[in-house]
């Protein structure tokens, strides 16, 4: 048992038992694993935004701003409402802002040790 910390679940809590459920988590985390993808899920947490306000917020194309779009979409962080000829982007599910905020306590926790490594691509 580690002392001052909580003691975590068993392993098979953690993740689902069979490979295609494994694949899925890993598949969720992959989606999240761009930094513009990020920093638009951050954008989109509080209120919704068009595509335009999007790429002014993070300032890349309307292009690749709305191929982001496309994949968080399509993974189920973010819904699309049409309204006329704008497209409206809203976070889906307000858990999304808590794995975002313990994303960032965690990468606050280990930074040297991520900023150390060296098998992830840091893009």
């Amino acid at each position: 048992m580690l002392t001052g910390m909580a003691a975590l679940p068993e392993p098979a809590a953690l993740l689902p038992t069979e490979p295609a459920g494994v694949e899925m988590v890993a598949k969720f985390f992959r989606a999240l694993g761009d930094p513009a993808r990020l920093r638009l899920l951050e954008f989109l947490l509080h209120e919704e935004h068009t595509v335009t306000e999007c790429v002014a917020h993070i300032g890349l194309s309307q292009g690749r701003v709305s191929t982001h779009l496309g994949c968080l979409s399509d993974c189920g962080y973010v819904q699309l409402r049409r309204e006329g000829r704008f497209a409206y982007y809203r976070v889906t599910d307000p858990r999304v802002a808590e794995l975002v905020m313990l994303a960032r306590a965690l990468v606050a926790d280990n930074a040297s040790a991520l900023a150390a490594c060296l098998r992830i691509d840091p893009r």
